[in-house]
């Protein structure tokens, strides 16, 4: 089975979905926050992708 988009619940800061695309693509989890930050930052549509995102990923227990 391949890789899973999937949303975290160990280490969660609010929904797991920055843990969760860090996971996806290897990455630290900091480094996505901070560049979601600053996507929230420049365009303000962050925080409406990360709304839909926590909705639309599924949750690490329902994967496993």
């Amino acid at each position: 089975m391949g890789k899973r988009l999937y949303r975290i619940e160990y280490g969660k800061k609010l929904a797991g979905v920055c843990g969760g695309i860090g996971e996806y693509f290897n990455i630290d989890p900091t480094v996505i926050r901070l560049a979601w930050i600053v996507f929230c930052l420049l365009g303000g549509s962050g925080v409406l992708a990360y709304i839909i995102a926590a909705i639309v990923m599924p949750s690490e227990s329902n994967i496993r």
